[in-house]
């Protein structure tokens, strides 16, 4: 029959095994393996009464219990009845387990025993010691110490192994490590033979010597044998030893290897154990020094365990569902494979749950149960750690690739979206011809979406690193070796200025450690923290390295504005990149804009300049190239160079000389360096001076290789200022040896300036010798000088009041041209300031409060140049609004004052003393140069004041009649424009502008400081003080420098100008006469209206065209030779003429210049001031004097009166004014 048929060919493949036999086969073993009976039922009730008798003699020979049957072929010789046997494999792993289990646990319980019998026969023998004496114990000894010495030879026979077992297995030599990496890629090739294997049955007959895999599998095992050896030699626990991981997964795995050899079958059984082995990927990758990063290891680590834990519970549902329940006798088994089993637990994990593949068997449902708890929790807490990890570390990690060709800078501190978007856009402004650099900024902090935003929108060239400058892993990430420079931004904003700057300055001390010859530009908030940075031995200014001083800067700004207002607004559009913005209507904005489209730039002077003078060039430069020149970088003899402001008429434009100009943009300055006279003489359109094929040009491009890149040459290092790069006129030359006046102060006995000559100086006065009170203010007629409100108490950081001060005593001012300063503030907190302003001149303090109305009007707040707000107060508040409460509530507080014509009059009266400029019958006051003495200010709104701002939108509630937006931009605000108020952000273009030409910060900080030199900044970091220093030919050489004045048009020689003149006729004149250099002007904000206006504001406007036309009420900017003859001994600093003069009715101006047909009756004048003097000091020397520090031709302090200058209520006389006589150039050529 056909069953009979299929039966007798089943047996005869079996080999001859139990002839007539059928082979049942369960219906669920894999159909290539099986070799079915046909004739068999599904119960042994149902076969006796429907088969036939064939079928009923063939199941004779079939066992009484129903068995799974395994594959038999033909070249294994295999067990007849086709039993399996998995209790053999299963049994090895077991006994050898709790064998060793049991073995370990014996030996302890013997050693614990043995420890306490000899514990109790030591004391035993140790009575019996004492009992029998020193002799009979000398005697007992010599045994002891025997067996001693040979339990520690054993013990250190033990210890010897057990220290080499101990460093084969270890990572801390090179054989530990290729070992332990050798263990965990052979765990991983025994893993991957498993998922070989588990393609075929649970359980089946193989041939060892046939079998590669089995080979491969048998060698792995060993290997893990011998290793398993020397790990349980190595532990000190030998329990806890047996109870870790990788020994039970080697004991499931290592002696079923044995046992398939020995059987010739295979089981896959507990193999799968072997994927726990990947829990170490971890430590391997770390002993191989890949993973270096803690997001990195962290990331190996809970994907070793997920994935590990994953393939665990696969391999084991994949053994019981194959395998079947063993007391349902392996029938309710089903084929899975293992990859149907991984896909099986990761949609259990993830509680999915298809359905599609279930387990069957009840222990795979038992294992399904518990599983699900914990994988559901490993699953809800690793896999989103996991992909934050992955997606952190792609989007903000990597490594910095360094495109061929492109220079890169590296950007840290303080990164947030106010600072990075401040600083790109005046990086990458159109108005840089040449920005092909990359810029890369690292933070250890992610960026926001805000500024994740602003950083794509800049992709081509900003990059995003997330990281730390200290760690030097991540410098090593934005190849920070190769950088053009590295740039520290500094938080304006903290709460402790000292501790922001101790973090940047450890910044740079890392960058510096790790590349010493890295470039870096920082900004600081103190100036005293920037001796820390001479600590640094790497750190060299003469190479690039910078450090922006936020508060010197600031403050010098601030004082610059207290000597010619709106100076802070021009000159901080002039480093800023601003585009032009162009309006028709003929507004105040129209005129300041047109200014504030001009920068700063540097760039190599054409050889048709060489030979000639420096007024010459510029003067050829303004009116031919449209480009105003204001210094030159100057190479002395020995190589040197230094910075030259408006130098003068005697100095010689050399060959290779770099111009600083300022201009509208990088490609009009080209004209300087194009320039040739005899191929663009003839031209009048300045656009059209290009490049020509001169010899001359080409001669001085091959000599001069970085002329036509000025900024690389800036970037290697070769233009640097040396310590005397200060404005000064060749202090070396014979030219310049001081006059009879300058050697008239040679007095070796007395110190009238520092140690450099840069600033006057006094011994340090104790404070209590300064401070005034309200009532001695008050009877002090103070005028003409400088209040500084300050707000401030015992808590709050200093602001460095040295650095106002400074600007405000540069030496090239007489000693009676200072302007008094006066402090009206806590006491408490001007005690901690009063350190650094203790050796400087005219200087007072009036306790009390900015706010009280009392103390202002005191300091005859009503006659001042000029009123300085400040504010220490950090306030840590979350609204930005009240960060300048103080500073604009003061500011309101004084603008509402009102004040009385006569206060200062009865004031004066009362000390027997009228002010000159009060008194109308003193031949003083008469309008003899235009100087018409009114009464002073009567209401607070015309009081200069400049007000310090930390947030750019608090603007709008200075001026509360102005039109401006709450959203509009800092600079074009109208109290910004004026001058009137000043925010430290606007500092911030500073950063770019260093980078692109370090020079430009020298120039700025010369200007705006007075003249600090490196060579000052070394000496305050070592004394924290100025040096008084005796009068010599080098150092008052130093007095004779520029600096920054107003000049008034509507009186003086350039009156004729100031009516419908052009502002090119007036820079020549000024520039030809008398060596002055102009700049700017100062002009009231509605002189363009034809009604007049009662308005007494001012605008800026930067450098205006040659055709730009003047009005009379103008203020010029301008920069001013030093005066060697206004420094004779003069009391009074008002003027005196004859009456033929007296018919003048013009105001005075600023600096009051004497037309020509004055000059021959200056001696005459003279003479005639030196006696009102004398009488004058006459009369006083019965006063009482409140100050000391004078020399003895001042005024006393208790009269320091505003000389020839008020501040009036309306536009015709708001002028300030000083004495400083300017004769022009031609007499002074005459005396010499």
């Amino acid at each position: 029959m056909a069953n009979g048929g299929g039966g007798g060919g089943g047996s005869s493949g079996g080999g001859g095994g139990g002839g007539g036999s059928s082979l049942r086969m369960s219906s669920n073993i894999h159909a290539n393996h099986l070799s079915l009976d046909a004739s068999s039922s599904s119960s042994s009730s149902s076969s006796s009464s429907s088969s036939s008798s064939s079928s009923s003699s063939s199941s004779v020979h079939e066992p009484k219990m129903d068995a799974l049957i395994i594959p038999v072929t033909m070249e294994v010789p295999c067990d007849s009845r086709g039993q399996r046997m998995w209790w053999a494999f299963l049994a090895s792993s077991m006994v050898t387990f709790f064998g060793g289990l049991f073995i370990i646990l014996l030996w302890r319980t013997l050693k614990y025993l043995w420890t306490v019998c000899c514990h109790c026969g030591g004391k035993t023998k140790e009575a019996q010691k004492i009992n029998n004496g020193s002799s009979q114990a000398d005697g007992t000894l010599k045994p002891v110490d025997e067996k001693e010495e040979a339990v520690a030879a054993e013990v250190g026979w033990m210890t010897s192994v057990k220290d080499w077992a101990g460093v084969m297995i270890s990572a801390q030599t090179l054989t530990g490590r290729v070992l332990v990496v050798l263990v965990f890629a052979l765990s991983i090739g025994a893993l991957v033979i498993y998922f070989i294997d588990s393609s075929n049955p649970i359980e089946s007959c193989q041939n060892f010597y046939k079998d590669f895999t089995l080979q491969i599998d048998m060698a792995f095992n060993v290997f893990f044998l011998l290793y398993f050896g020397l790990r349980f030699i190595a532990a000190n626990d030998k329990l806890w030893f047996w109870l870790e991981v990788n020994s039970v997964v080697d004991f499931f795995t290592v002696p079923p290897v044995f046992v398939s050899v020995y059987l010739n079958r295979s089981w896959l059984g507990l193999r799968f154990l072997r994927a726990l082995r990947l829990i170490q990927f971890s430590e391997i990758l770390q002993f191989l020094n890949i993973l270096k990063t803690s997001n990195s290891i962290k990331l190996v680590n809970l994907l070793s365990i997920f994935i590990s834990t994953w393939l665990t519970a696969a391999g084991f549902i994949h053994l019981v569902e194959n395998s079947g329940d063993p007391w349902e006798n392996f029938q309710n088994n089903q084929a899975l494979t293992y990859w149907e089993c991984v896909y099986l637990l990761m949609v259990t994990m993830s509680t999915v749950g298809y359905g599609d593949v279930y387990a069957k068997t009840t222990l795979g449902r038992l294992f399904m149960v518990f599983f699900i708890l914990g994988g559901l929790a490993m699953f809800a807490r690793y896999v989103p750690e996991i992909a934050a990890l992955i997606l952190n570390r792609n989007k903000f990690g990597g490594t910095f690739n360094k495109h061929g060709g492109r220079k890169h800078i590296v950007v840290c501190g303080h990164i947030t979206l106010e600072s990075v978007s401040n600083f790109l856009k005046d990086f990458l402004h159109k108005d840089r011809d040449d920005v092909n650099v990359e810029i890369v900024f690292l933070h250890n902090i992610s960026p926001n979406l805000e500024l994740e935003a602003l950083f794509k929108r800049h992709f081509t060239q900003v990059e995003f690193y997330q990281g730390s400058v200290l760690n030097p892993h991540d410098l090593a990430r934005v190849k920070i070796e190769s950088a053009d420079a590295c740039l520290i931004l500094a938080n304006k904003y903290c709460a402790d200025p000292d501790a922001e700057d101790a973090s940047n300055i450890m910044r740079v001390i890392s960058i510096k450690n790790y590349h010493p010859k890295i470039r870096i530009i920082t900004q600081m908030l103190q100036y005293h923290n920037k001796a820390h940075l001479l600590n640094i031995p790497s750190w060299n200014w003469k190479e690039g390295d910078d450090a922006i001083c936020l508060a010197e800067l600031k403050l010098g700004f601030i004082a610059q504005s207290c000597l010619a207002q709106g100076l802070s607004t021009m000159l901080a559009n002039l480093f800023s990149m601003r585009s032009f913005i162009k309006i028709e209507e003929d507004t105040w904005q129209k005129y300041y804009l047109e200014g504030v489209s001009n920068e700063m730039y540097t760039e190599y002077l054409s050889s048709a300049f060489v030979g000639l003078s420096f007024p010459t060039v510029c003067e050829l430069c303004f009116v031919k190239l449209k480009l105003l020149m204001i210094a030159i970088e100057y190479k002395s003899a020995n190589r040197e160079s230094r910075i030259l402001i408006n130098p003068g008429n005697h100095l010689k434009i050399q060959e290779g000389t770099l111009g600083f100009f300022i201009a509208s943009d990088a490609k009009e300055v080209k004209r300087a360096f194009f320039y040739c006279k005899a191929c663009h003489d003839d031209i009048t359109d300045p656009k059209r001076i290009k490049k020509c094929g001169c010899k001359r040009l080409i001669y001085f491009e091959d000599e001069q290789p970085s002329t036509l890149s000025p900024k690389k040459k800036q970037r290697n290092g070769g233009m640097r200022n040396s310590p005397n790069s200060s404005p000064k006129l060749m202090r070396h030359d014979p030219l310049l040896i001081p006059g009879n006046d300058q050697i008239d102060n040679m007095d070796s006995n007395v110190k009238k300036y520092d140690s450099t000559g840069m600033f006057h100086w006094c011994a340090a006065k104790e404070i209590e010798k300064v401070i005034l009170t309200r009532s001695e203010a008050a009877m002090t007629v103070l005028s003409g000088h400088v209040v500084v409100c300050i707000f401030g108490d015992v808590s709050s950081a200093l602001i460095g009041l040295r650095n106002l001060v400074m600007p405000l005593r540069a030496s090239n001012f007489h000693y009676h041209e200072l302007k008094h300063i006066v402090f009206v503030g806590s006491i408490e907190y001007l005690k901690r300031e009063w350190e650094t302003l203790h050796n400087f001149p005219k200087v007072s303090i009036l306790p009390g409060t900015p706010l009280s109305r009392a103390d202002l009007r005191a300091v005859n707040i009503n006659l001042c140049d000029m009123c300085v707000i400040l504010s220490a107060n950090q306030n840590n508040i979350d609204d930005t609004s009240l960060q300048d409460k103080e500073c604009i509530l003061a500011s309101l507080n004084i603008k509402s004052m009102q004040f009385d014509d006569s206060i200062g009059v009865l004031q004066a009266n009362s000390q027997g003393f009228t002010p000159p400029g009060m008194d109308r019958s003193s031949p003083d006051n008469s309008p003899v140069h235009g100087m018409l003495r009114q009464p002073s200010i009567t209401t607070g709104v015309n009081i200069p004041i400049i007000t310090e701002l930390v947030n750019d939108t608090n603007v709008q509630f200075l001026d509360q009649d102005d039109d401006d937006d709450p959203d509009t931009e800092l600079y074009l605000t109208q109290p910004f424009a004026c001058g009137t108020a000043f925010a430290v952000s606007v500092l911030d273009s500073l950063m770019s502008a260093t980078y692109f030409n370090d020079n430009i910060l020298t120039l700025i900080r010369t200007l705006v400081t007075g003249g600090a030199t490196p060579e000052l900044e070394a000496l305050i970091a070592e004394e924290n003080a100025l040096r008084g220093g005796y009068s010599t030919p080098q150092t008052l050489a130093n007095r004779d420098r520029c600096r920054v004045a107003q000049l008034a048009l509507l009186d003086g020689p350039f009156a004729d100008l100031g009516d419908g003149g052009c502002y090119g006729d007036l820079f020549c004149k000024a520039l030809k006469t008398y060596n002055m250099l102009c700049f700017g002007i100062y002009r009231l904000r509605d002189a363009h209206l034809s009604t007049p206006s009662q308005c007494t504001k001012r605008y800026v406007i930067t450098n205006p065209p040659y055709e730009f036309e003047l009005v009379p009420t103008d203020l010029i900017f301008c920069l001013m030779q030093f005066d060697h003859n206004a420094g004779q001994s003069r009391a009074s600093l008002s003027h005196s003429s004859h009456s033929s003069q007296s018919s003048s009715k013009k105001s005075s101006s600023v600096h009051s210049i004497p037309s020509t047909a004055n000059r021959q009756n200056r001696p005459k004048s003279r003479e005639s001031r030196d006696k009102q003097n004398a009488t004058r000091m006459n009369r006083m020397g019965q006063e009482k004097k409140w100050f000391t520090d004078e020399p003895d031709n001042a005024y006393p302090r208790n009269i320091q009166i505003k000389p020839m200058s008020t501040h009036m209520a309306n536009q015709i006389n708001q002028y300030k004014s000083t004495s400083s006589l300017i004769p022009p150039i031609r007499e002074v050529e005459d005396e010499c």
